[in-house]
């Protein structure tokens, strides 16, 4: 009966680094009107002028998506009286990705003018349009922290690595950088948009046959 070979299982981590080029932005709709067909005709009307105002700016359609639409009552209850129905609100949502990070400031500021007060952000995120490289880089640097260790546990049991038997690669993380929150101003001027750096990190579990 032949014996199993020993092995050795190590997980290595990298992670690379870089400036981002690819500001995600959520904006809302708000449209509270008394009736219904007001609030869903504005709620439109609004939707448009930000999209126009987007487009204005060099941001192409398929940068654009809607990802939300709503319309319901709003009521409100009284002693004696019961439920009420106060007005309608149409809300939507629309989910535009920027490539320009230097001009991103005026494109957000000019969305908001448009959609005056029934636009609402809900906030952006930071990364990347094609973070392949980024992640063969954060692979890369995972695989040598990988061997470095598994080297180091080798000697320290007074063994040595033989042929790799297994590698078992984890999910990359997403760019960690948290959403940066905006608020609407009343007269929408342009707030900073600091882009800073973003990382993606690899992690990767290999199983090394172990010699004497």
């Amino acid at each position: 009966m032949t014996d199993s070979p020993r092995t050795l299982s190590v997980t290595g981590t990298g992670t690379a680094e870089s400036a981002p080029d690819l500001l995600t932005l959520s904006i809302g709709v708000e449209s509270r009107r008394p009736g219904v067909e007001a609030a869903y005709r504005d709620a439109g009307a609004v939707a448009t002028a930000i999209t126009d105002a987007l487009r204005g700016h060099g941001v192409t359609d398929r940068d654009i998506t809607s990802t939300g639409l709503s319309l319901r009552a709003e009521v409100t209850w009284q002693e004696g009286q019961g439920q009420r129905v106060t007005g309608y609100l149409a809300t939507g949502t629309l989910r535009v990705r920027l490539r320009d990070l230097a001009g991103s400031a005026a494109v957000v500021a000019d969305a908001v003018r448009a959609g005056a007060d029934d636009a609402r952000l809900h906030g952006i995120d930071l990364g990347f349009a094609d973070p392949a490289a980024l992640e063969s880089e954060a692979r890369e640097m995972a695989w040598e922290d990988a061997l470095t260790r598994a080297g180091q546990f080798a000697a320290l049991a007074g063994a040595r690595l033989g042929k790799v038997l297994s590698v078992t690669e984890n999910p990359a993380s997403p760019p960690a950088l948290p959403p940066v929150p905006l608020q609407r101003t009343a007269a929408a001027q342009p707030v900073a948009v600091e882009a800073g750096s973003a990382s993606v990190t690899a992690a990767v579990r290999v199983v090394w046959e172990l010699l004497d």
